[in-house]
C-alpha cells in the first residue's frame, strides 16, 4: 500500500493551522496501526436530518464488505463544532480515528500535517473521471488527495410549507430578489398566525450561512467570490447585513436562540412556520417525515436573487495519517466514492452523489431536479460557512462576529466590519 505523508516540516507548520489538535506527535505520521483493525468512522448525522442517511450508509457498506468491521460513532449537536471538537481531542492525544466526515477545500488545511496522501486509492478507484470536476479539485491539498467525496449539498436553498403559504397568499415561485423574500415574510407575519421564516440559531453557523445566501442573492455571483476571495465590497456586505437584520428582528421565531436546526426544521413539518433557508439536508428530513410529500406538503424555491446558481457544499470522509487501520480505512474510503454508497446515503440526506455514473431513479423528484440544477447551473460558487469558499481560521472568525456583534442586538455596522476585515487580503 502506498501512504506518502507530509513531511516534518508540514506536520510543524500543521500544528499552527490546526490548533491544539495540530499537535500531534512527529512519530504518529508513519500510518501505524493494524490491516485488519476495525474502521471507526467518525461523523455528526443524527436525528431526522442525517441519522437514517448513517444508518443506510452502514447498512450497506456491512453488506458489501461482512468481512470489514465498521464501526460508526455518531457525534451529535452544535453543526460540526461538536465533531470538530472531539477529532481535534483524538489526533491532539495521537489517538485519530480511521476516519472522520468534513469538508474539503480550504477547510482540508486546518488539518495540515495530520492527513494521508491517498491519491493512489483514487487514481485505482478511477474517480478522477467518474466525479465532478469540483469534486476532482476540492479533495486534494498539497498537491495530493486527502479525502474522498460522498455527496453534495446546496446552499442557495429556500424551503417551505405548502399550507402556509397558501393561507398567507404568497406564490415561492415569485420570489426573485432578497426584497421580495422580505415582503413576503411581512405578508405571511400580516395574514396568518405562523412564524415567517423558522431559524435555530443555537450555534452561530446558522446565521453566518443565512448571511453567505443572503449576499449571494443581494449581491450577485461576482461580488460574492469578491468576498470569499479576498476583496470583500463593503457596501454589498453591509446591504446583506441590512437585509439580515430586518429578517432576523421581525420575522423569526421566539425561541430561536435556544433551538438548533433539527428543531428549527421541525417547524415546517408540523406546519408552524412557512419558510426555512437550509442546506437541502432539510429535505432529507422531509424525505424521512411521515406523510409529508414533496409539493403537496413542503415544496423549495432556489433561494431569491440566487436563480441559476448551486452553491457548493459536499460531505467527505477524511484520512488521517497516523492511521489505526489502514487498510480497511483504504476499504471504507473507496466504498464511500462508489455509487452503492452514493446512492445509499444521498436519497436519504437529501443531498445528491458526487459520482457523474449514477442512475437517479431512487431519489424522488425534488433530488432528481436538484441534480438537473447542478448540471445546468451556470454558476456553482463554493459555500462560506462549510469549507469550501474560506478557510477554517476565517470561518471561526466570522461566527465570532455574529456571536459578538449580530445575535441581538444586530449590529449592522460592527458585523459588517468584522466580516470585512475577518476576510480581506
Amino acid at each position: 500500500m502506498k501512504n506518502t505523508e507530509l513531511n516534518r516540516r508540514d506536520v510543524v507548520k500543521g500544528a499552527g493551522a490546526l490548533g491544539a489538535a495540530g499537535m500531534v506527535g512527529l512519530a504518529g505520521c508513519s500510518g501505524g496501526g493494524g490491516g485488519d483493525a476495525p474502521v471507526e468512522a467518525l461523523h455528526a448525522w443524527t436525528g431526522g436530518d442525517g441519522a437514517t442517511a448513517a444508518e443506510a450508509l452502514e447498512e450497506a457498506f456491512n453488506e458489501e464488505y461482512p468481512d470489514t468491521e465498521l464501526e460508526m460513532n455518531p457525534i451529535g449537536g452544535g453543526g460540526n463544532q461538536n465533531l470538530d471538537a472531539v477529532v481535534a481531542n483524538r489526533l491532539q492525544n495521537d489517538n485519530p480515528p480511521s476516519t472522520f466526515a468534513n469538508w474539503p477545500g480550504p477547510n482540508l488545511g486546518r488539518y495540515e500535517g495530520v492527513l494521508g496522501d491517498i491519491s493512489d486509492l483514487w487514481e485505482e478507484a478511477g474517480f478522477a473521471d467518474s466525479h465532478v470536476q469540483e469534486a476532482v479539485d476540492l479533495h486534494q491539498y498539497n498537491g495530493a488527495f486527502r479525502a474522498v467525496p460522498l455527496g453534495s449539498h446546496r446552499l442557495n436553498c429556500l424551503f417551505y410549507n405548502t399550507s402556509v403559504v397558501e393561507e398567507a397568499g404568497v406564490d415561492p415561485s415569485s420570489l426573485n430578489s432578497v426584497s421580495a423574500l422580505v415582503d413576503a415574510l411581512e405578508t405571511v407575519a400580516s395574514e396568518t398566525d405562523k412564524t415567517p421564516m423558522t431559524h435555530g440559531a443555537s450555534g452561530t453557523w446558522t446565521t453566518t450561512q443565512l448571511f453567505g445566501v443572503t449576499l449571494l442573492g443581494s449581491a450577485g455571483y461576482d461580488e460574492y467570490m469578491n468576498f470569499v476571495e479576498g476583496n470583500p465590497s463593503e457596501d454589498a456586505v453591509r446591504s446583506a447585513f441590512e437585509s439580515l437584520a430586518t429578517i432576523l428582528e421581525n420575522y423569526i421565531n421566539d425561541d430561536a436562540a435556544s433551538i438548533g436546526l433539527t428543531e428549527s426544521n421541525q417547524n415546517i413539518i408540523q406546519g408552524e412556520a412557512a419558510f426555512i433557508h437550509q442546506g437541502n439536508w432539510a429535505a432529507g428530513a422531509y424525505r424521512n417525515a411521515e406523510d409529508f410529500e414533496y409539493e403537496s406538503d413542503w415544496g423549495f424555491k432556489t433561494f431569491p436573487g440566487t436563480e441559476g446558481m448551486y452553491t457548493l457544499h459536499f460531505d467527505s470522509f477524511l484520512f488521517p495519517s497516523n492511521n489505526p487501520s489502514p487498510e480497511n480505512t483504504r476499504t471504507w474510503l473507496e466504498f464511500v466514492g462508489g455509487e452503492t454508497a452514493q446512492v445509499a446515503f444521498n436519497q436519504y440526506k437529501g443531498s445528491i452523489p458526487t459520482r457523474t455514473d449514477v442512475d437517479m431513479s431512487d431519489f424522488g423528484p425534488y433530488l432528481q431536479q436538484t441534480a438537473e440544477d447542478f448540471a445546468d447551473a451556470d454558476e456553482r460558487p463554493p459555500n462560506i460557512q462549510h469549507g469550501l469558499g474560506i478557510t477554517a481560521e476565517q470561518r471561526s472568525t466570522l461566527n465570532d462576529v455574529i456571536s459578538s456583534e449580530f445575535s441581538g442586538p444586530y449590529n449592522v455596522d460592527a458585523a459588517t466590519q468584522g466580516f470585512v476585515d475577518a476576510v480581506s487580503n
